[in-house]
């Protein structure tokens, strides 16, 4: 015969716990909507209107390492004609007016590597429909360029602020320590080498950050903003009764997305003989899923 106990509140019969064998839950659990980003150095360099582009003469760029990426904005967009903010959103960053104007808040950012999770919320929060079209708008990159100093090549880190406005705090790369306390516009950045004691800190020029919206001409985005729109390679069609995961995936083009003005005609990045920044900006997204 088996013998009943209790267990912190648990009736046991044998081996088997009563909440688990008279009470389980056999409903399948909800479907989640996950997001995700992944950097593709080969995919197409593209420009403000989702064009093929390439590096202006008497400019240079590369293809940065990306550490992390971090975003303000996700929007699915039903078509060409939706405009921003009508469509689907379903992820907005917390924001702050402690350096006056309203601004992301950099302290309560989200930063993740390639294929980490950024957005995970049940599917249901995106409304059923078809989605031609995705917004992403941008915030913050951390990745790795190759400078030029005296003739020797070293590697470091350079943090890039993307986004439309943003409040920065005291923020650090490895040892090095940048104290800010204020709103920063598009296109600040801050660079430390990575194995010498070395860091600066600059503005690229407003308006200069390349944002690529292949249907500017029919939904355009506010000047300043970074939101990068693709389109589905197949449209996202969801209608309410999906019981599996739907895992988006936004491939961002790195493919020589760092620019700078050159002085010294030789490809590299050389900001001791006043090589400035032009331009951070990711170069297209192409959106797929998987279900």
């Amino acid at each position: 015969m088996k013998k009943a106990f209790l267990i912190a509140g648990i009736f046991i019969i044998g081996n088997c716990f009563l909440s688990s064998c008279s009470d389980q839950d056999d409903s399948p659990s909800e479907p989640m909507l996950i997001v995700k980003f992944k950097f593709d150095p080969t995919q197409t360099r593209l420009n403000n209107l989702g064009l093929p582009s390439t590096v202006p003469a008497g400019n240079a760029a590369q293809s940065p390492i990306f550490n992390g990426i971090s975003a303000h904005y996700i929007e699915f967009a039903p078509n060409a004609n939706t405009q921003i903010g009508q469509g689907a959103i379903v992820y907005h960053a917390q924001e702050t007016n402690l350096g006056g104007s309203t601004a992301i808040d950099f302290s309560q950012s989200k930063i993740v590597a390639q294929d980490e999770t950024f957005l995970e919320i049940p599917l249901s929060q995106l409304a059923a429909g078809t989605y031609e079209w995705l917004r992403v708008s941008l915030s913050y990159q951390n990745y790795q360029i190759n400078i030029r100093s005296n003739g020797a090549d070293y590697a470091g880190t350079l943090s890039s602020f993307v986004g439309y406005n943003t409040y920065i705090g005291t923020h650090s790369i490895g040892n090095s320590v940048f104290p800010v306390n204020a709103n920063r516009s598009q296109g600040y950045w801050a660079f430390a080498l990575n194995d010498f004691p070395y860091s600066s800190s600059g503005q690229a020029p407003a308006n200069a950050t390349t944002v690529p919206n292949p249907i500017a001409a029919t939904s355009p985005i506010p000047a300043g903003s970074c939101v990068v729109t693709g389109r589905f390679t197949t449209p996202l069609n969801t209608t309410g009764s999906e019981t599996r995961n739907v895992v988006v995936t936004l491939s961002l083009s790195s493919n020589n997305s760092f620019e700078w003005q050159e002085v010294t005609a030789d490809g590299k990045y050389e900001p001791a003989v006043g090589e400035n920044v032009v331009d951070m900006g990711l170069r297209g997204l192409v959106p797929t899923y998987t279900k």
